[in-house]
């Protein structure tokens, strides 16, 4: 069994990060999966959550995933998403606006990805 699993986060509009992993953690519509090298080919639905990478250097990385799917082969693992943002690039005053602003306009969609950022980085 390999020691590291390739990873590419994808966003519609950029790379956001790709490199060598030792788990990654996302949300699927059957529920939290986690993957690490050798783990049995999949393709899944993401639903919007956090994303956790724990690189092969011991770093974590964050994101808050908007919609998108997952899939795993061979030891690489592809998470394509509609939208994606790092946790170090969430302006928290900002989503905390933007929570209270759903909530009050009882926007259920823009709550949830609001909620998904704040999360994102209390992960972080």
């Amino acid at each position: 069994m390999a020691a590291e699993l390739h990873v590419e986060l994808v966003a519609a509009d950029r790379s956001v990060w790709s490199g060598e992993a030792t788990l990654v953690v996302a949300r699927t519509t059957s529920g939290d999966i986690g993957v690490m090298p050798g783990h049995q080919p999949l393709l899944g639905v993401l639903e919007s959550g956090p994303v956790t990478i724990r690189t092969s250097g011991g770093e974590t990385i964050v994101a808050a995933v908007h919609g998108g799917f997952v899939s795993f082969a061979d030891n690489k693992l592809s998470l394509l998403a509609e939208i994606v943002e790092l946790a170090d690039e969430i302006d928290v005053k900002r989503a905390e606006r933007a929570l209270d602003r759903a909530k009050s306009e009882a926007d259920a969609a823009a709550e949830r990805r609001a909620d998904v950022r704040l999360r994102a980085v209390a992960a972080h």
